[in-house]
């Protein structure tokens, strides 16, 4: 399967973001690197609507960025901005992933040159997420990250040749019916949805499909935000609106 991802900005499947928090029994825990307030600020609060029990570690420079990667234990993934104010976008990027280790890295930022997004996913970076993008896109880049792909934004190109972005609201997005929301979601997350069926628990899942727990607690959490449940009865249920059959 290939896990590399690729979602213009104007999708208005992406607008569709979900209010609700999923709980977790074994919480997430980020750090939202990023040298203004209010950005660090934004993230947490989307983190929170998504995400219920989220750890957050905040960071404002990248010297206290690489000392809290270091020191706090059990980071899920790190969110950080590539124009940190005490470094160089290259040498600071380089300096954090050393610092991130195995723990990966999304670069969230204002940029959109092309070259600038491929040189992050080169040097080590496993996603980028445009600052200007719908919530929901961080949803997404997170859950294929987490499985270990990489996640990159390709705006669309209309036929002169200039890219524009397609600014749609969430009351904009067309209404979907189970059908059409199940048939969306990814290779992956329907074979996590598949094994859930079956009755199997998060752990059986991942061992499964051979990744770690908490990427499982990531794609149902998407699954169930994308049908707008809270929970697996409620999941099935939607299945079998959407014509998926439950294992017999």
């Amino acid at each position: 399967m290939d896990h590399h991802a690729q979602h213009g900005h104007g999708s208005a499947e992406l607008n569709m973001v979900s209010d609700r928090r999923i709980p977790s029994d074994d919480p997430l825990k980020f750090l939202i690197v990023d040298d203004h307030a209010l950005v660090r600020y934004g993230l947490t609060l989307a983190l929170r609507q998504r995400y219920e029990d989220v750890v957050i570690v905040e960071a404002g420079s990248l010297a206290e960025a690489m000392r809290k990667a270091r020191s706090e234990p059990d980071l899920t993934a790190i969110l950080y901005d590539l124009q940190m104010g005490d470094s160089d976008e290259h040498s600071g990027l380089t300096d954090m992933l050393e610092a991130a280790g195995d723990v990966p890295l999304i670069v969230v930022s204002g940029a959109t040159d092309g070259n600038v997004i491929a040189s992050c996913i080169r040097a080590g970076a496993r996603g980028f997420v445009n600052k200007g993008c719908e919530a929901a896109v961080l949803d997404q880049a997170l859950a294929i990250v987490l499985e270990g792909g990489i996640f990159a934004p390709a705006p669309p190109t209309p036929p002169n040749g200039k890219r524009v972005r397609i600014a749609l609201t969430a009351d904009a997005a067309p209404v979907r019916s189970e059908s059409e929301l199940v048939g969306g979601l990814t290779e992956r997350q329907r074979e996590v949805l598949c094994l859930l069926l079956e009755g199997r628990s998060n752990k059986e899942i991942a061992r499964a499909l051979g990744v770690l727990e908490g990427t499982i607690k990531v794609h149902l959490r998407s699954v169930m935000q994308r049908l707008g449940v809270r929970n697996r009865t409620q999941l099935a249920l939607a299945t079998i609106k959407a014509g998926i059959k439950l294992p017999s």
